[in-house]
């Protein structure tokens, strides 16, 4: 499986992670996304994938539109995949929606709902003729940067996200309100608006996710003291958030991690993505 990957010019690096290419053979018919502090958008240029959610099952022909998460998302993938996407930001993704994003919390759309058929129409035959990967991504930043429009509140939203991510979660929700100068209800309205869900949600992915990524699956691993050190009230505590994110015990998704390292050692999308078949 082919991926490419890179980061965006300013003003759109402050809003965006990386662009992407993706194509190939998926290591797993089905694959588990665990919700992380990021919103998602996927341009499909293959046949159409299938997303689960605890809502329901659909297929997505052109793409979709995912803002920051709060439950698991698992993809279906075709035999061969393409497609070129956007790793938002959790705030990221709100200048290039015409709805609040708490409306999508959860709830995938395809990218037709969110700029309208004519306009995913052209980008997709433009992508589909480019001259290979780095050229479709200078295409899909293009797009991005023709339709970035101001959104209020955006700096407030930015600001205290970023130091919730600095600090990996860890940091007093009310603190972060006096220090804006605003009521944590303004506070929380502007998040559910821009992000999809509240500040405190926010840092809890945040906290969880940073947990997540320090662990080796390859080693052995001391739970207790993995939840201590996250800031986790005890092992019982991180059991629960870990359950409540991923819908799996740690020592499952330890095992499920395991798998795909030893059926797909070195590929491409280990790392989170969790196989689900």
């Amino acid at each position: 499986m082919e991926y490419v990957s890179r980061g965006p010019r300013p003003p759109l690096d402050g809003l965006i992670d990386d662009l992407y290419y993706l194509e190939g053979s998926s290591p797993y018919a089905r694959l588990t996304l665990p919700p992380m502090p990021a919103a998602l958008l996927i341009v499909n240029l293959g046949a159409p994938m299938r997303i689960r959610t605890d809502i329901e099952t659909a297929a997505y022909a052109d793409g979709c539109v995912l803002t920051t998460p709060t439950r698991a998302v698992e993809f279906g993938y075709p035999r061969q995949t393409r497609s070129v996407g956007v790793h938002f930001k959790p705030w990221g993704l709100a200048p290039f929606l015409p709805m609040p994003a708490a409306e999508l919390r959860d709830r995938p759309v395809t990218v037709e709902q969110v700029w309208g058929r004519p306009a995913i129409a052209e980008l997709r035959d433009r992508l589909a003729t480019a001259h290979g990967p780095h050229e479709m991504l200078t295409l899909l930043e293009e797009e991005l940067m023709r339709r970035l429009r101001g959104t209020a509140g955006l700096g407030l939203v930015r600001h205290t996200s970023g130091v919730i991510a600095a600090t990996n979660g860890a940091v007093a929700i009310g603190d972060l309100s006096v220090a804006a100068g605003v009521s944590g209800t303004h506070l929380a309205q502007r998040f559910k608006e821009l992000v999809g869900v509240t500040p405190k949600r926010l840092a809890r992915s945040y906290r969880f996710a940073a947990t997540v990524l320090t662990i080796d699956p390859a080693g052995p691993i001391d739970w207790g003291g993995l939840a201590g050190a996250a800031g986790y009230f005890d092992q019982a505590h991180f059991g629960h958030e870990f359950r409540a994110f991923t819908g799996l015990t740690p020592t499952r998704y330890i095992e499920v991690r395991r798998r795909f390292l030893r059926e797909h050692p070195g590929h491409v999308l280990d790392g989170w993505p969790l196989p689900a078949d």
